[in-house]
């Protein structure tokens, strides 16, 4: 198994906020788009688990940014499967910038999904078996959510743009949601 896999993205206008700065959600996009590579690699891609009545989400992660690259800039992202818990596949990701520096690093909990019912499959439960490896310096995994008032929020709907091709709103739709309240600046 190749324990890791590298993918390089160049930031596009796609990816950047109106200041030339990657989006924090694009960053995570970086990451998914590098795991379901590395998940064809591993025989574990949407395809083959869509053949057996399954698939991949993302039901928690955290994101520790160093530096936002700018428009134009090559990312090197570098991610990795953890060893499996008892409900989730982890994956740790990290992006670095052209001279090698660290730009931000990811820690994201995968669950398998059942796509007729909808419901979580546990790991010694689901026939897909992936080999994990800790490398060192990967985040600690996110736990539950801590909820508290926040000086601004707002109502929205899911749009069906936000949908994904599993039928709900992609983890990194999400990041995006939160940016919007936050000042552009």
């Amino acid at each position: 198994m190749d324990r890791t896999h590298i993918l390089t993205f160049t930031v596009t206008e796609l990816h950047a906020d109106r200041f030339g700065r990657c989006r924090s959600a694009s960053l995570l996009r970086f990451a998914q788009d590098a795991a379901g590579a590395h998940c064809m690699k591993l025989g574990a891609d949407w395809d083959t688990m869509a053949a057996k009545g399954l698939f991949w989400a993302v039901i928690r992660q955290r994101l520790e940014i160093t530096r936002l690259p700018n428009l134009g800039e090559t990312v090197t992202v570098k991610t990795w499967p953890m060893p499996t818990t008892r409900v989730a596949y982890p994956r740790a990701t990290v992006g670095l910038d052209a001279a090698g520096n660290e730009l931000f690093k990811v820690i994201s909990l995968w669950v398998i999904m059942d796509i007729q019912s909808r419901t979580m499959i546990r790991p010694d439960r689901s026939g897909v078996d992936v080999e994990g490896t800790v490398l060192g310096g990967e985040l600690a995994a996110p736990a539950g959510l801590n909820f508290k008032d926040l000086p601004k929020e707002t109502l929205r709907t899911v749009g069906f743009t936000e949908l994904d091709v599993n039928g709900h709103m992609n983890n990194t739709r999400y990041i995006d949601w939160l940016c919007d309240l936050l000042p552009s600046d």
